[in-house]
């Protein structure tokens, strides 16, 4: 079973036997034990197919719905059988199962799905939180489609781009507005470490195209006019490294693609050009962070795929030009892995797992109550642990700061796919770290600010240059709406928001 995502990355383990509690409860776990006949026999087969490339899913985690008339009518054709009429299949010549293997497939998700999935509507309350509004003024002569938002802190500058006008933009202290580069294509993604890098996505539809790039940008803020990096399969993310220990610097490139991709590192020669290397090419990379993780002094990688085999790998430098890989968390297809972020949560002096699940886009678009905000503790030699989890439909980012100053990382997330009818304060959430050292507690609020937008892409950095870290929010305004009983009630025009960091210093 394979999905096309699109917003995989705008703008990235639970086992599956702790959904299966949230999702059908014990009488749902008990019916799985005591399966048998072709209900078993259905189970079998689709861990043996399904397996092939992705985590299982259970029956549990969709609604009976969604699987017969949605989803499994998708998968059929990947193993050859084709969909006469809704629920009415048979297998071409060839096909990876006879259609009696398959139909136990259908029958085993049809009587074990919930007839609905429980709603996750936790209790939010209302609160600026510290943080007031700052926004630029609206220009009516375009929707806000907003791809990217991302704070320079040394330029006191926000850049942003767009699908409907695909420039990268560079917005003042004022707001005020230049083109720093224009652009064939969205960009999706800065990276100011040293040289400040663009990656400009190519292609926004589920196609495997190559027209992706990267480009510089000047001291003085302006982009080289040529990408340095062509031909990337829908690149949505940049990190970067010396991983050769040569004195140059080299960059890891999430190239999402579509049925193909991978993470590759560019490796930067003598001469200034580049050598495109393949750490694991498989669809669905998103977002990497770099660091000598294993301690010997050599760069490695942490990577999220979200795509298919979704899940974040670490990749340990060799020391002899690659890596070997070892899966950190794995997570079914169905969770829409959308980002992850390290980050020191219980103060022990390693980096914990903070992670997002909530990509929406595919085929079972539906509220999840496993879609939201999960913390994944250290627990040393490279095994994580789940530790805390906040349900959030439809959760996109995530990012862990200090925002109130008192010296514990707080959490800002965002959740495009969030549920706009009956939460729709759940677009934008911070979390107040209230915990000790041997816990983790947050409290949770929502500033008043749904009705500016629809965000899509967040950033965290100093933008006032106060000192304290602010935050820009971007609004992708039209479509990919999946309730259909929503209208638009928000600011379709305004680009982004800032929300200035007004915490007094602890």
């Amino acid at each position: 079973m394979k999905f096309s995502k699109w917003l995989r990355g705008l703008s990235p383990a639970v086992f599956l036997a702790a959904v299966c509690v949230q999702a059908c409860g014990p009488a749902g776990r008990s019916r799985e034990a005591e399966l048998t006949g072709e209900l078993a026999e259905g189970k079998d087969a689709a861990r043996k197919h399904c397996g092939t490339c992705h985590l299982p899913v259970e029956p549990a985690l969709l609604d009976k719905d969604t699987w017969k008339n949605r989803v499994l009518p998708v998968m059929a054709p990947y193993f050859g059988i084709e969909v006469w009429q809704r629920n009415q299949y048979f297998a071409n010549e060839g096909s990876a199962m006879p259609i009696t293997e398959w139909m136990k497939i259908v029958a085993y998700y049809d009587s074990l799905a919930p007839a609905h999935l429980p709603a996750a509507r936790p209790p939010v309350q209302g609160d600026w939180a510290g943080f007031s509004i700052k926004k630029p003024a609206n220009d009516t002569t375009r929707l806000a489609t907003t791809t990217m938002v991302a704070i320079d802190s040394a330029a006191d500058a926000i850049y942003t781009s767009s699908s409907e006008v695909p420039a990268l933009l560079r917005w003042g202290r004022a707001f005020d507005r230049r083109t720093a580069l224009p652009l064939t294509s969205p960009a999706m993604h800065m990276l100011f470490a040293g040289q400040p890098v663009v990656t400009a996505v190519g292609e926004m539809r589920a196609y495997d195209v190559s027209k992706g790039g990267l480009y510089r940008l000047g001291t003085s803020g302006n982009a080289e006019a040529s990408p340095f990096a062509t031909g990337l399969r829908r690149p949505l993310h940049t990190s970067e490294g010396d991983f050769n220990r040569d004195g140059r610097t080299d960059y890891v490139v999430s190239e999402f693609g579509h049925n193909q991709g991978g993470l590759y590192v560019y490796r930067q020669r003598e001469a200034g050009d580049f050598e495109k290397l393949p750490v694991r090419e498989a669809a669905g990379a998103t977002q990497s962070v770099t660091g000598d993780f294993n301690g010997d002094g050599w760069t490695d990688i942490i990577a999220l795929f979200a795509h298919a085999q979704e899940g974040i790998w670490l990749f340990i430098n060799d020391r002899k030009g690659g890596f070997s890989e070892k899966p950190l968390l794995r997570f079914p297809p169905v969770y829409g892995s959308s980002s992850f972020q390290l980050a020191d949560f219980n103060r022990d002096g390693q980096p914990d797992l903070l992670y997002t699940a909530g990509d929406n886009s595919d085929y079972s678009r539906i509220l999840k109550p496993y879609h939201g905000i999960y913390i994944f503790l250290n627990k040393g030699n490279f095994q994580f642990g789940q530790s805390w989890f906040f349900p959030v439909n439809g959760a996109t980012k995530a990012m862990a700061a200090d925002f109130d100053g008192d010296g514990d990382p707080d959490i800002a997330s965002i959740a495009f796919f969030a549920d706009l009818a009956d939460n729709p304060g759940e677009k934008f959430l911070y979390f107040n770290n209230e915990s000790s050292n041997a816990g983790l507690k947050f409290q949770c609020v929502s500033p008043p600010i749904a009705r500016y937008g629809r965000w899509i892409c967040m950033d965290v950095n100093d933008w006032d240059g106060d000192g304290d870290p602010d935050i820009v929010l971007g609004n992708y305004s039209k479509g990919f709406l999946n309730q259909e009983e929503v209208k638009a009630d928000w600011n379709v025009y305004l680009p982004f928001i800032v929300l200035s960091n007004d915490h007094k210093p602890h």
